[in-house]
């Protein structure tokens, strides 16, 4: 694959990291302050499972990062970086509203 190629596959697979509801979701969450697995599942009303399974492919992809405190992990973005890219997308979305 040349240079070009990887590069557009490795766009297309972050823009596939927020593509979803439940991590868009999650980010905004932390935007506001660090949390744990617990106090984002209550907050989305989801199951702790469920909450964890979207921050590990968070995680992965380098958005969000994870601090042990005690007994628990407390989840913040990795990168504000991101709330740059989603403020774009949002002035996209509104230009011709």
């Amino acid at each position: 694959m040349d240079q070009k190629a990887v590069m557009i596959q490795e766009i297309s697979s972050f823009f596939k990291v927020l593509g979803d509801k439940t991590r868009l979701s999650l980010l905004f969450l932390l935007e506001e302050e660090s949390r744990n697995v617990s106090e984002l599942a209550q907050a989305l009303g989801m199951e702790q499972s469920a909450v964890s399974h979207q921050l590990k492919v968070l995680k992965d992809a380098k958005i969000v990062k994870s601090n042990r405190q005690g007994k628990s992990n407390y989840y913040s973005l990795d990168d504000g970086h991101i709330f740059t890219l989603l403020k774009q997308v949002r002035d996209h979305i509104q230009e011709d509203a």
